[in-house]
């Protein structure tokens, strides 16, 4: 079944975690040209590939020879600036010896999450396939600021994944996939093939150590699944530090995968189920919770609580009396509004506000709601 997952999509997203690319602080030229061997593998078959890549800061910082572990975000931003160009250098270079092309996508938190810039970067991804090109993507650390950055490349992965409507991602990481608990810690963990629901079960067993060069963990990649998930794309999680990582994948079938259940459908509703931020959260009762999983809208009677403070037309989360998420979608009310008029009829909204307003919270055609 995994060996179908990959060899049967059309298009594929490949994360590689900067604990390959980078070894004692250099980059790790060895492992690409045995990489590189897979892209080709996988191309032969008519699968489009795109990559998304990990390191510049920590390249950055060997080419500047700073030694503190800590920096401050302008030296992080100096730092990602120089690396990027080596990241890139050496990934020219190494693909054109095999006479394949790439491009260097550099993108921010905002290019994936406001609607108009992702449907900019989806085109020109799209026009670089088109061309043949292979697109090697990475987050603009140059410019980007801790509060609007995806925090790491696991998550950068997934909504590229959601944008472009990948078939598989796959996450090539220095472990084999998920396991029960820290291998490194417990000689008894034992390595989860498959994941059919991602929930809190699974999240806890994911570990959040990361290696000196990167930000993500475990954690990440299941947030990654999760993502990825939501738009219809299927994850895979298995261990890239050795040669021909994929082949060798294929081979032993040793790591990770998160089937999704969700079809590819409205472009919308999967760019909302992709989005990573939301501005607060309603708690609905369990009759609306009934109610939207049957495809209703979300009226105010149904609403319990409401945390956060958000305006007319944000994307706000919705949890059940549980505190789960099921889902998110766009507002018809800001926070104010919506404290007055929560748990009311419909027919009470013009009395609790003064004026009219729309029956719904959320209409259906704004709802995205999880598997």
């Amino acid at each position: 079944m995994n060996k179908r997952l990959i060899e049967n999509s059309k298009r594929i997203v490949v994360k590689i975690g900067s604990s390959l690319l980078i070894v004692k602080d250099k980059f790790n030229s060895v492992w690409l040209k045995s990489f590189i061997d897979d892209i080709i593998f996988l191309r032969k078959k008519n699968i489009e590939i795109l990559i998304i890549v990990s390191g510049s800061v920590s390249l950055g910082k060997s080419y500047l020879k700073i030694k503190k572990e800590k920096l401050r975000i302008h030296e992080k931003q100096a730092c990602a600036a120089c690396g990027q160009v080596i990241l890139m250098n050496n990934f020219k270079k190494l693909f054109e010896k095999k006479n394949i092309k790439v491009a260097q996508i550099l993108l921010t938190y905002s290019d994936t999450e406001d609607r108009k810039k992702s449907l900019n970067s989806r085109e020109t991804i799209f026009e670089l396939l088109k061309c043949d090109i292979i697109p090697i993507i990475n987050e603009n650390d140059s410019v980007a600021i801790d509060e609007l950055k995806f925090g790491d490349n696991d998550r950068l992965a997934a909504r590229v994944s959601q944008i472009i409507e990948a078939d598989s991602l796959i996450l090539l990481s220095d472990v084999e996939g998920l396991f029960t608990s820290n291998p490194k810690k417990n000689f008894n963990a034992k390595l989860v093939s498959e994941v059919k629901e991602i929930n809190k079960k699974i999240f806890k067993m994911a570990s959040s150590e990361t290696n000196p060069y990167g930000t993500g963990g475990m954690y990440t990649k299941i947030e990654a699944a999760e993502i990825a998930s939501s738009a219809g794309c299927d994850t895979i999680i298995c261990k890239g530090n050795n040669k021909n990582p994929i082949k060798e994948y294929l081979k032993k079938q040793k790591g990770t995968k998160f089937k999704s259940k969700v079809k590819k459908g409205n472009g919308f509703k999967k760019w909302l189920a992709g989005k990573i931020k939301v501005e607060g959260y309603i708690v609905l009762d369990l009759g609306a919770v009934k109610a939207i999983s049957k495809g209703a809208s979300i009226l105010p009677s149904g609403i319990q609580k409401i945390y956060g403070k958000f305006y007319k037309g944000d994307i706000i989360g919705v949890k059940n009396i549980k505190g789960e998420k099921i889902g998110k979608g766009v507002t018809y009310y800001d926070s104010v509004e919506l404290r007055k008029i929560s748990g009311k009829k419909s027919s009470e909204i013009k009395t609790c506000l003064g004026y009219d307003g729309r029956n719904e919270i959320i209409h259906r055609d704004y709802l995205t709601l999880n598997e």
